[in-house]
């Protein structure tokens, strides 16, 4: 967040407001607030001040001089429709209180602070009462963890277990909840599974540099609260949302036929499509192995094998995985398609009826 100093000397009539002020004015049930958390959406989404509203801007030239110009309206910026209209509803009687990470970094060249200020002079622009919050979300945390909140404790609600499936060395692997907790270290974005096939997670799905360098502009969000982030720019961005959570609960499967088509559409025209969730472990990577498993005709074992050669850290849940085999079955692909005769193929399943993860029993995915 740019410095008390700067912002003051911007304009006077900014004032910045304590963590300690902040806690005392929202247990006043007379004081009208609205917080406005300018930080990315998987930031967001990670933790947040309870009831902030996050108005996801990319540190982009082109978005930035548009919010300044007053020819994209800070409302755009909010995803969620609720708290859209909430805001709509409130801004110009409450009082918002804008922050983001922290407020270490000096204002200039640093693009988290040129989102912040640009965000602060349009509002004030639009005449709103607006105060910068002392320290940003860091601070307030740190002082305040109780009055945080995170959107990615849904995720803890995962299926029974996580299965790796085959030839994986046994000592790189770990059970994981799909949150990314892998020994192995997530590969930088971005992540080609097959010419103009991206997989990543909510953060890769902000960065409109690392998107316009791959080429990229079809984007399948399989998430149902993150925002598709450059749908309304103007900036030919395509977004196909499945509104999933990653829970045993979920019917991922119903969305294949619509992901398949959407992905060859993209791939078809010669366009990058980036396929993400929260993590880019679970949801996503289900999705990926159910149009490998399409459009290349192989098995649920090698499209997984395929995968993580390229991204080891990867987790679909196990009611995930079973919808999987059942779409393995629905394409008739139960018969491995490995041809080295030479050695026996591991994908097969042994006589004993045991799953490609030994720890699974065969009954748990017919």
């Amino acid at each position: 967040m740019p410095s008390r100093d700067f912002i003051e000397d911007q304009d006077s009539a900014v004032q910045s407001l304590s963590a300690e002020d902040l806690v005392e004015r929202v247990r006043n049930p007379s004081s009208t607030l609205l917080l406005l958390d300018c930080r990315c959406s998987s930031d967001f989404a990670a933790g947040h001040i309870r009831g902030a509203i996050n108005l996801t801007l990319p540190a982009s030239s082109l978005m930035l001089r548009r919010l300044a110009n007053g020819k994209l309206s800070v409302a755009s910026l909010i995803q969620n429709s609720d708290c859209k209209e909430q805001f709509l509803k409130l801004w110009k009687e409450a009082t918002l209180v804008l922050y983001d990470s922290d407020s270490e970094t000096e204002y200039g060249g640093n693009s988290n602070t040129r989102v912040f200020a640009t965000l602060l002079q349009r509002l004030k622009v639009e005449g709103c009462n607006v105060v910068c919050l002392q320290g940003g979300f860091e601070n307030f945390k740190s002082l305040y963890p109780e009055w945080c909140e995170s959107e990615s404790s849904e995720t803890s609600l995962l299926g029974l277990m996580a299965l790796r499936i085959s030839s994986v060395n046994p000592d790189t692997r770990q059970l994981d909840s799909g949150l990314g907790d892998c020994s192995v270290e997530t590969p930088p974005f971005p992540v080609e599974i097959l010419p103009n096939l991206y997989l990543g997670n909510a953060s890769d799905s902000c960065d409109w540099n690392s998107l316009e360098k791959y080429g990229i502009h079809y984007v399948l969000n399989v998430t149902p609260n993150l925002p598709n982030t450059f749908e309304k720019t103007g900036m030919g961005m395509k977004y196909m949302q499945i509104p999933i959570q990653d829970h045993w609960s979920q019917n991922l499967s119903s969305f294949f036929p619509q992901a398949i088509k959407f992905i060859d559409e993209a791939r078809k025209s010669q366009l990058g499509v980036l396929v993400h969730c929260l993590a880019g472990i679970s949801r996503s990577v289900t999705i990926t192995l159910a149009y490998l498993m399409h459009e290349l005709n192989i098995s649920l074992n090698e499209a997984y094998d395929f995968v993580q050669r390229r991204k080891a850290n990867i987790s679909p849940n196990l009611n995930f995985l079973g919808q999987l085999k059942d779409f393995e079955r629905q394409l008739n692909l139960n018969n491995c398609h490995c041809s080295n005769n030479s050695n026996p193929c591991e994908h097969t399943n042994s006589s004993e009826g045991s799953t490609p993860d030994s720890a699974v029993q065969a009954d748990m995915w017919t």
